[in-house]
């Protein structure tokens, strides 16, 4: 359940670059993963043109170079491209040493890189090695970005984290398991993190972005023919209010953008374990219950 609450103070929502106009972000430091392309580009684009400076993290070095050149052109905001392998202990190491001497200590983590399947079959026909690939790009790349900086989030008393989530987190397709066993993970992940933080003034959310079309979306048989597809402008727009604070009383909970009006879930104050993995009892006599 979720109980209407007063509103919290809610920032410019202008979305004036960081060259003029109101800058919500100006002064923060976001880092993205897999920040070369799709969604991860479009969140680099929109916090950039909210006034922070957004360090991309991505295993193409040349194309994320090139993306966040462009990014810095259009907004005249500070960007950094770090090429990284997310599931490379002392790739990440190195990477988030990097930013946090160019760009400085990191306000907003956005775990955003991950693989899908690369067919859509059943698990016992799926090739091992990429299947757990695929798992290992979520969840150990999830978890190295969250280990290596969430403690100098703790330090300062500062720092919200960002999980992308999916619908697939909270439902498997067999024919994409290792996606979903991955999705599924990351938010037991958030979960984990978001009650180690209690206390502290650093927070850590679930956000499925829907669906945006992507080159990976776009090239996923089970989205074929789709026309419904997610606005990235609404992506950003719930990791901007994220970054801002202003929707603190959801951490450690899963938002989907394009279900969920972020004017609506500003207000809400979720209650018990609303919006977070439990099992449904069988009946009021389940022991489990």
């Amino acid at each position: 359940m979720a109980e209407e609450g007063p509103r919290p103070p809610r920032p410019s929502q202008a979305r004036g670059g960081a060259r003029g106009g109101a800058t919500p972000l100006a002064g923060s430091v976001a880092l993205v993963t897999g920040a070369s392309t799709g969604i991860g580009r479009h969140l680099v684009q929109g916090l950039a043109e909210r006034g922070a400076a957004v360090a991309g993290l991505a295993r193409n070095g040349e194309r994320l170079a090139a993306s966040m050149a462009e990014v810095a052109a259009a907004t005249g905001a500070r960007t950094l491209a770090v090429a990284a392998d997310v599931t490379d202990r002392a790739a990440v190491d190195d990477a988030v040493a990097r930013v946090r001497e160019e760009l400085g200590p990191v306000d907003l983590l956005v775990n955003n890189a991950g693989l899908v399947d690369a067919a859509e079959e059943p698990l016992w026909e799926a090739d091992p090695d990429q299947w757990w690939d695929v798992v290992s790009s979520h969840v150990r790349g999830g978890f190295l970005l969250c280990r290596t900086v969430v403690p100098w989030m703790v330090l300062r008393n500062r720092g919200r984290v960002v999980n992308l989530a999916s619908g697939m987190s909270l439902r498997a397709r067999p024919e994409y398991s290792a996606y979903s066993v991955a999705k599924t993970g990351l938010m037991r992940l958030t979960e984990a993190l978001a009650g180690a933080l209690e206390g502290t003034d650093v927070r850590a959310f679930d956000v499925a972005p829907g669906v945006v079309r992507t080159e990976m979306t776009a090239g996923m048989p089970m989205h074929r023919g789709r026309t419904d597809w997610t606005e990235p402008a609404d992506v950003v727009a719930f990791i901007a209010a994220i970054a801002a604070g202003e929707l603190d009383a959801w951490s450690g909970r899963f938002l989907r953008v394009g279900g969920d009006d972020l004017d609506a879930v500003r207000g809400l104050l979720p209650d018990g374990d609303a919006r977070q993995l439990r099992l449904h009892p069988y009946g009021e006599t389940d022991p489990l219950a």
